[in-house]
């Protein structure tokens, strides 16, 4: 009773700006729902001062529920079909990864940028943006200003991204299947993969969504390494006022467990049903819980929009942009390169 009479109305005042932005990311998918929530969330605080009551509700949505999202996202990875479509990918997936982390670990030297917003973005643009920021927040120790910071960044060029790509894309005369590849390797966030590739099947009358969807999920599968590698980091890097090593056991994305427990059980039951009633039905469930993934993580935004300064915001946006672009056409320029040397282009 004690949790409900201190978080409803916090939890309450999410859902509410959680439902209109989870629309608005459907009919406007290029934006997508996380950052309208998260642009109500911060217009709203402009004017909302007194959080005293609410405070505790909206600090649980920003926390717990962005890790109970990344939990649902498993069941929507059928690790089956990622492994006979996304293999081929993975050489292109690993490079630019790569690339990306190298690009942020250098700028946030040479630029003196936040080691914690520097992360973000390098996670976020080279694995699966906004779901890859929401999965490595908690294991960085990372406020709420810093996820609205990097998820802001990466949400430009999302824009960017699926806007320009289809076009360039034709002009440097890749195929349906390097499309499909360049898409869901070098594009930030999934709603942006999917528009990408909707354009260039709109343009050539291909099918190259379903091929970048699933490299984009074996994309995603990157989540589980990288928070378990940056939870050991932490442990080695902080200390606490006495002079000893953080706890692990404090810091573990445990959440991520959760999320490869989700995985395996979506994998298990279309491996066992592949097809047949108890097929659709099942998939009809997952479906739902990944849907609702999706909604919490809108919900998870407008939480954490309500708790930035959106001045604070937009007057330290200077070097992450410059940073989230240097990792944008370095994850773009690696990816064709692959792509080339591979001999699928």
């Amino acid at each position: 009773m004690n949790f409900v009479k201190e978080n409803w109305l916090g939890i309450l005042i999410c859902l509410v700006i959680a439902i209109p932005a989870y629309i608005l990311g459907l009919i406007f998918p290029i934006v997508g729902g996380p950052v309208f929530a998260i642009i109500a969330g911060m217009v709203i605080t402009i004017f909302y001062k007194n959080k005293t009551k609410s405070q505790s509700g909206i600090t649980f949505t920003s926390k717990s529920i962005l890790q109970y999202a990344v939990i649902l996202l498993g069941f929507g990875m059928n690790l089956g079909s990622i492994a006979k479509t996304g293999a081929q990918s993975l050489p292109i997936i690993l490079s630019t990864i790569s690339i990306s982390l190298i690009v942020s670990f250098v700028l946030y030297k040479a630029l003196k940028i936040h080691p914690k917003i520097a992360t973000l973005i390098g996670v976020g643009s080279s694995i699966c943006g906004g779901s890859a920021i929401a999965a490595t927040a908690p294991v960085i120790g990372a406020n709420d200003e810093e996820i609205a910071q990097s998820i802001s960044v990466i949400f430009l060029f999302n824009i960017i991204a699926a806007l320009i790509f289809p076009t360039l894309g034709s002009m440097l005369g890749l195929s349906n299947e390097g499309f499909g590849l360049f898409a869901g390797t070098a594009v930030n966030d999934t709603s942006s993969v999917t528009a990408a590739a909707t354009a260039w099947d709109g343009i050539h009358g291909s099918n190259t969504l379903d091929t970048a969807t699933i490299v984009k999920l074996t994309r995603t599968l990157a989540i589980i390494p990288i928070t378990l590698v940056l939870a050991f980091w932490r442990t080695e890097k902080e200390k606490s006022a006495d002079g000893t090593k953080v706890s692990i056991k404090k810091i573990f994305p445990f959440f991520i467990l959760y999320f490869v427990l989700a995985s395996v059980i979506t994998t298990i039951f279309f491996a066992i049903f592949p097809s047949g009633t108890i097929h659709d039905g099942g998939q009809a469930v997952f479906c739902f819980l990944k849907t609702l993934s999706k909604f919490f993580i809108v919900m998870a935004m407008s939480a954490i929009g309500l708790n930035t300064d959106i001045v604070k915001l937009v007057k330290s946006g200077g070097k992450p942009i410059f940073l989230g672009l240097c990792c944008w056409i370095a994850i773009g320029a690696v990816s064709l390169l692959m792509q080339h040397l591979l001999g699928i282009f």
